[in-house]
């Protein structure tokens, strides 16, 4: 091939890839977003209520299990993009017994989610690998293919609502029948080669030893150590934002809720305008201390004049997650050598989605069970305790974080 034929096949290859990675990052996020949100209501409806908390704890549990050796094995041995097809082939089978599982009342409904969440929660990773080693410009590029999962989120629940099947198991049959398609697809994406394909298996290789030999880099083990901390005080508002907002009064729970995932979405492609103006550290900054600011409005608008700061604290969401966890991804990648970078991205995930999630879901649930006891407008000042809780966690781990962080941009990447 010529080097004018070169150039030309890279600059068609680089004009397609963002809405292929796009596709992908749209389909993975409805898949998940499509039965997610709603489980609850469906096991409260077929009398599984008691377990709701159990069902929602697999993806944190699965989020420690799995990712992290799938990282090992797409740096070592396989493709990234086809351990995805394959995950979410094998996902999809699962999804589809979901609902033979619920009609039945069958016992063994608990280890098929957790089962489902093994395969899914690798994804996010592998799906974040496909995209950073396919874009030739992470920083632009990637906010813009990940903005089209929030995307997916949102249009799988339009759906289910426009479908009346918030409370029906026909929500796994629909996410099955994304995540077959989903499955196919990841086949067609770019190609993401094992980095140390062909080379021995060693013990070290099992102990994943190299992406936690990243942590020796005192940046890296300060930027893991605050991302498990504030995933903690996060889980608090997954679980109980939607009752605090009933609790206020408001008929249209998901409709508030909805500000928070247009947010999401508004400052995923906002990324790059603010990348190159406040770089890492600041970024990173800001979405802790929103955090602390969207709890303080939670805690602040139980009083009938201070209410609209419940809206303030639902659409400061996008500046959590995205100033957070979107450039947390970008900076581990940029920090991970070529050799390690699945397992880079499980790392992180291990240590979000997985141990901070957990730890936040058990105590959060903890706190609430032992603090909101009261019903109706007597609930709503246990209710503003309970926000100030992790509003006073997420400050203090902003602070820890802008003191003990010192990242130089460029100089340490792993490239």
């Amino acid at each position: 091939m010529s080097s004018h034929s070169a150039v030309g096949a890279q600059v068609i290859t680089h004009k397609w890839v963002i809405p292929r990675l796009s596709l992908m990052m749209f389909l993975e996020f409805f898949v998940w977003g499509a039965w997610y949100v709603t489980l609850g209501v469906v096991m409260g409806k077929y009398g599984l209520s008691a377990v709701i908390g159990d069902a929602y704890s697999t993806g944190p549990i699965a989020s420690i299990l799995s990712p992290f050796v799938l990282g090992m094995l797409v740096d070592r041995f396989f493709a990234s993009q086809k351990v995805l097809g394959v995950l979410h082939l094998v996902g999809a089978a699962l999804l589809w017994w979901l609902p033979t599982l619920f009609e039945s009342g069958q016992t063994g409904l608990l280890w098929v989610v957790f089962a489902y969440m093994l395969c899914y929660m690798p994804t996010i990773a592998l799906s974040n690998n496909v995209a950073f080693h396919s874009l030739a410009n992470s920083e632009k590029g990637f906010p813009i293919v990940r903005a089209f999962g929030t995307i997916g989120w949102i249009v799988a629940g339009l759906i289910v609502g426009m479908s009346g099947l918030s409370d029906s198991t026909g929500i796994f049959t629909m996410a099955a029948i994304a995540s077959v398609v989903l499955g196919i697809y990841s086949f067609t994406l770019p190609n993401t080669p094992a980095p140390d394909r062909g080379k021995p298996l060693s013990m070290r290789d099992l102990l994943c030893a190299d992406a936690f030999a990243l942590l020796k880099q005192r940046h890296f083990m300060v930027f893991i150590i605050c991302a498990t901390l504030i995933s903690i005080p996060l889980a608090a508002y997954y679980a109980y934002a939607a009752p605090f907002i009933s609790a206020l009064g408001f008929e249209n729970v998901s409709g508030v809720m909805a500000f928070g995932q247009m947010s999401e979405l508004l400052f995923m492609l906002l990324i790059p305008f603010f990348f190159r103006r406040l770089g890492i550290k600041m970024m990173l900054l800001i979405g802790m201390l929103a955090w602390f600011a969207r709890y303080a409005m939670f805690a602040l608008s139980i009083a009938e004049e201070t209410r609209w700061m419940i809206y303030i604290g639902i659409i400061l969401h996008g500046v959590c997650y995205d100033f957070f966890f979107v450039i947390g991804f970008i900076y581990t990648d940029k920090v991970a050598g070529n050799k390690v970078k699945g397992q880079a991205q499980s790392l992180l995930v291990l240590f979000t989605y997985g141990l901070g999630m957990l730890i936040g879901s058990q105590i959060s649930g903890a706190v609430f069970n032992r603090s909101v006891t009261a019903q109706g407008a007597e609930a709503l000042v246990q209710w503003q305790q309970f926000w100030w809780l992790p509003a006073i966690a997420a400050v203090i781990i902003a602070a820890i974080f802008f003191f003990t962080f010192n990242y130089k941009e460029g100089a340490q990447d792993g490239r």
